[in-house]
């Protein structure tokens, strides 16, 4: 499906106006406001994938010119059996044959959204999670074994692949066996079935910057899923959301609102008081001052992640009516 479709956004839309479109449409189909609702969830993913290709300029680039080939390149590569052309000459040119204690996995990557309100993006915040991840075996060391040991392989000698010969080439395949992992269990652990991994809640404490904005992603290294035995952790992406707020609208680093003042102050100026997220200012205003004028209040907005500047306030005269 169209990626702009997705978002229901044109394809000349802005990325203010993308990320306004994936903020509505994420809090709608979120997961956590759609419990056992598969329908949502996948609409969810869709939209995250949408998102993060159009919000960036040079994937969205390719996407207009080449559609889904154009950012799923890696994934074409893959499908034909090899990562890629160091791929192929390891495995006609007996590169990998170094390669098989690499075999051995690295632990998957996790995702995880988080909500947060406008004032904790504003100011920060540090929230603590819980998520089900693989983790490394207790009872075995996560090694698998009874014994927390294992046994080389004899078929590929440890290496976790073994050379073929066809025609007048030589290959790696990994071994048949072992699997890759170059070693064997003969007395697999009771509590992992010799896995060497085991499923558990870890509680984490993220910390959220100010400036944080829907879509934006933090990194946790080494939090997500156990690798095999010796092999590091994969990583955790707490994917971030931010609620709509009553008041405020943010787009980039400015936020927006409305200023209601009465027909007399209108007319004849005075001061009024503007709430913003860091605390009350006051606002002279001029007289006959017409509705739908914009006042800007400088460096109250949000702070920039890539900066230490602020965004504005930007307020709108609305006349309140007798």
């Amino acid at each position: 499906k169209c990626y702009y479709e997705t978002l229901s956004v044109s394809k000349s839309a802005s990325g203010v106006e993308i990320k306004k479109s994936y903020r509505k449409l994420a809090m709608k189909y979120h997961p956590d406001r759609n419990p056992g609702d598969k329908e949502a969830e996948i609409k969810f993913k869709e939209i995250s994938e949408a998102y993060e290709v159009l919000i960036d300029e040079q994937k969205r680039s390719r996407y207009d010119q080449f559609g889904h080939a154009g950012v799923n390149q890696q994934a074409g590569a893959g499908s034909s059996g090899f990562g890629g052309f160091e791929d192929i000459f390891d495995n006609f040119f007996g590169g990998g044959a170094s390669s098989g204690r690499s075999r051995q996995s690295r632990g998957s990557d996790l995702e995880y959204t988080i909500e947060v309100t406008l004032e904790e993006a504003f100011n920060g915040v540090e929230k603590e999670i819980t998520i089900p991840r693989m983790s490394s075996c207790d009872i075995c060391a996560g090694t698998g074994s009874k014994s927390k040991s294992k046994a080389t392989c004899h078929t590929c000698n440890g290496q976790g692949s073994i050379r073929r010969q066809q025609g007048f080439f030589a290959f790696e395949q990994t071994c048949p066996v072992c699997s890759g992992s170059g070693s064997n269990i003969s007395d697999p652990c009771d509590s992992c079935y010799g896995a060497g991994k085991v499923k558990k809640q870890k509680t984490l404490i993220v910390k959220i910057p100010e400036g944080i904005d829907s879509g934006d992603r933090i990194r946790l290294q080494g939090e997500g899923d156990a690798g095999s035995s010796g092999v590091m952790n994969g990583d955790l992406y707490v994917q971030v959301m931010v609620k709509d707020h009553k008041i405020f609208e943010r787009r980039e680093n400015n936020l927006y609102c409305e200023m209601p003042i009465s027909f007399i102050t209108a007319c004849l100026g005075g001061e009024i008081i503007v709430p913003t997220l860091d605390g009350e200012v006051s606002v002279k205003v001029m007289p006959e001052t017409q509705t739908s004028k914009v006042f800007r209040i400088r460096d109250r907005g949000m702070k920039s992640l890539r900066g230490h500047r602020r965004g504005d306030l930007l307020c709108k005269v609305v006349l309140e009516t007798p």
